[in-house]
């Protein structure tokens, strides 16, 4: 008889390797990027968009070294949410930062479902939309890629990799043949908007990178983090910034600015049409479809993430950390919020006020990082650069909203406005245990 405890169970292999992790960045990234924002950075920066989306990924790539530097660190499925508290400890700001964290990412889960809603409408429609027709395409994926990340980080990792291998196959095919069709009076110069339209529009192009910061959420589940976090972060936003300028060149060079703009809901496939015709249009279509799903499946294992760590430090209801198959029922709560704002939000409204969101808590992160820069062995020089081209973005956008878009300026305030009012509510209600930071 083995004298071994039936008791001691063994260990836990980790799901998420090198380039699962890579996978899963680029999933969500040009999920939420070129298919659901292409549409919505060009109508503020038009055929100089591919500027911007360089400026946005400069960013993100700051932006990724600091946050590799404190996951391999602090590697915790928490990610931001515990970057934060380790950079301020628990209190207000570091509470409120997570809840703002939490929020946004909900806001941008519902866009991307949406663009998956609009995509497939204009798919069955032909080129159309119906309102109806979207709102339920997006619930339904929703609740099905919930129903999948109940399987845990596993099924999650093998979904991501063979959706990320057939849309870059399928965007690798448009970039190629459709550069062949470019127009170069239609990228000229002179086409291009005023140079302070595309410093605007970085807010957007960088949310279309947002993505990459599920990464950080997987490192617990990265046999070496120390290691497979930074490098993964570095070449997922390396490729996708590569793939972002290709398709931005090849999509105004082969459509004008007012026709891009136009079918900015499913801006990609419409690009497809003087290429390969209807049939172009149906195959990048499909492409949205798993582009979109994929980024909604990445970013639902992060916000599950994030929410339990939040449970677990008292920022959140003891619920949203409760086992629930192989995930946690923060899931559930957080599908059934995506998939209600899903279905009444407009997309180019949430994309603007998400991006100021994010980049908000961006540069908290980089400010907090600075503090904790020695313990992390980073450059605070690079830090300190995050933080300030993350705060040059925030503001930037906010000018623009303000003198430009005077609606969207009161919309974002009544978002931080829910957020801090939640904040307090949620304060009033719990017990907060004493935690130091670093």
């Amino acid at each position: 008889m083995s004298n071994a405890s039936p008791a001691t169970p063994p260990p836990q292999r980790k799901a998420v390797s090198f380039w699962s992790a890579v996978s899963l960045g680029i999933g969500a990234m040009v999920g939420a990027g070129i298919f659901a924002l292409l549409g919505e950075a060009g109508a503020i920066a038009g055929s100089a968009v591919y500027i911007s989306f360089l400026i946005g990924g400069g960013i993100a790539l700051l932006s990724g070294y600091s946050l590799a530097k404190l996951g391999a660190r602090y590697p915790a499925a928490g990610g931001i949410v515990e970057y934060l508290v380790q950079s301020y400890g628990v209190g207000f700001l570091s509470s409120w930062m997570s809840v703002v964290l939490y929020v946004a990412a909900l806001v941008a889960l519902s866009m991307i479902a949406r663009a998956f809603g609009s995509y497939g409408a204009a798919l069955i429609s032909g080129g159309g939309e119906s309102n109806l027709l979207a709102s339920g395409l997006s619930v339904s994926i929703t609740f099905v890629l919930v129903a999948i990340n109940l399987e845990g980080a596993g099924a999650m990792a093998r979904l991501e990799r063979w959706v990320v291998t057939t849309k870059m196959a399928i965007l690798g095919v448009l970039t190629v043949i459709g550069a062949f069709f470019i127009h170069p009076a239609l990228l000229a110069p002179s086409t291009y908007p005023p140079s302070s339209s595309v410093f605007f529009s970085v807010a957007l192009t960088f949310f279309a990178y947002e993505g990459f910061r599920v990464i950080s959420n997987a490192a617990e589940d990265m046999p070496n983090p120390q290691t497979t976090l930074p490098r993964a972060m570095g070449a997922s936003i390396a490729i996708v910034m590569v793939v972002y300028v290709l398709v931005a060149l090849t999509v105004f060079g082969n459509l004008p600015a007012e026709q891009v703009i136009a079918a900015r809901d499913f801006a990609l496939a419409e690009a497809a049409r003087p290429v390969f015709g209807s049939t172009g249009f149906l195959v990048v279509g499909i492409a949205a479809l798993i582009s979109t799903a994929s980024a909604i499946n990445a970013s639902l294992f992060a916000v599950t993430n994030v929410t339990y760590q939040m449970a677990k430090d008292g920022e959140l209801p003891q619920v949203f950390g409760t086992p629930i198959a192989h995930s946690r029922e923060g899931l559930l709560v957080s599908g059934a919020i995506v998939m209600a704002l899903s279905a009444l939000l407009d997309m180019g409204d949430i994309a603007a006020v998400g991006s100021l969101l994010i980049l908000l808590v961006h540069c908290a992160v980089h400010v907090g990082h600075l503090r904790l820069a020695q313990k992390t062995n980073a450059s605070r020089a690079l830090v300190a650069l995050a933080a300030l081209a993350t705060a040059a973005a925030v503001s930037l956008a906010g000018y623009h909203s303000i003198t430009q878009e005077p609606r969207l300026a009161v919309v974002f305030a009544a978002f931080v406005s829910v957020t801090i009012v939640l904040e307090l509510i949620l304060r009033s209600s719990r017990r907060v245990l004493p935690r130091h930071p670093g």
